[in-house]
């Protein structure tokens, strides 16, 4: 039986930090739980930054990613009302018709990881890591639900 993606969707107003850390911890459960034709994944923000962070690319580098080549892309709103879940970072500008949305939206709240030190950075990064890993437990738990 196919079912339709599961359209997630992370963002925040530079798309060059937690977002794209967020992104790539996505992607790697994503594939490790098996959920590859499932699960699509979206990342921008409202006013991206010319490349993603240096701190974020280097933290990340700890766990395995090479976000060095990720180039930090803008997100519209089309696409935002398209998910079924957008976890925003806590800098959105996000505006979508909460009224007529089917969007289930977070709002994470986490402190950007540019400018901070490394420490302050990775405990950035170990929540991010959490948080998704939450979310998609819980997409698992919807869609078992579902069958």
């Amino acid at each position: 039986m196919s079912t339709p993606a599961i359209r997630v969707a992370f963002m925040c107003v530079q798309n060059a930090g937690r977002s794209q850390m967020a992104t790539a911890f996505a992607q790697q459960e994503r594939q490790k739980r098996g959920l590859t034709d499932e699960v699509e994944i979206l990342t921008g923000g409202t006013h991206p930054a010319d490349a993603v962070h240096e701190v974020v690319i280097e933290v990340m580098e700890d766990k395995g990613f090479d976000l060095s080549d990720r180039t930090p892309r803008e997100i519209t709103t089309a696409e935002l009302e398209s998910c079924d879940y957008v976890a925003t970072m806590g800098c959105s500008t996000l505006e979508l018709d909460a009224d007529n949305s089917t969007v289930d939206v977070r709002d994470w709240a986490l402190d950007d990881p540019d400018g901070k030190d490394l420490a302050e950075a990775r405990n950035i990064r170990d929540t991010v890591r959490q948080r998704v890993q939450a979310l998609f437990d819980e997409i698992e738990r919807e869609m078992n639900k579902d069958e």
